[in-house]
């Protein structure tokens, strides 16, 4: 399997996200080795929606993303619809949870779980 280890970030990812990510991998016991696989599948009422998980490693295609202490897991076509996307976390009064940022999201639900382009 031939790894893309990306010198540029496509997807970036806030120190507060990164705090998030950490501490939800020590909270449930989570191997130092595995990543976070950020994607998109078809859904929701706009689209498209994220989707967030934590994976051993990388599948035949993905573009490995290391950024801080996490590697971000990111399969070609969800790759297309994240390009320049920041990945961050609230914890603010509308709520609790990360947010994507995504410059290629041009209509998004009233929720912001879903999104088009």
């Amino acid at each position: 399997m031939k790894d893309n280890l990306m010198v540029e970030n496509e997807i970036k990812i806030t120190d507060k996200a990164v705090s998030e990510v950490l501490k939800i991998m020590s909270e449930n016991k989570i191997p130092d080795n595995f990543g976070l696989r950020v994607g998109v599948k078809g859904g929701g009422c706009s689209g498209l929606v994220y989707q967030l998980n934590f994976d051993e490693s990388a599948r035949e295609g993905d573009t490995i993303i290391e950024q801080d202490k996490i590697r971000l897991f990111v399969d070609g076509k969800s790759l297309f619809y994240l390009m320049g996307t920041e990945l961050d976390f609230t914890d603010g009064l509308k709520g609790r949870g990360f947010i994507f940022n995504n410059p290629n999201a041009v209509k998004t639900c009233g929720c912001g779980e879903s999104f088009g382009v």
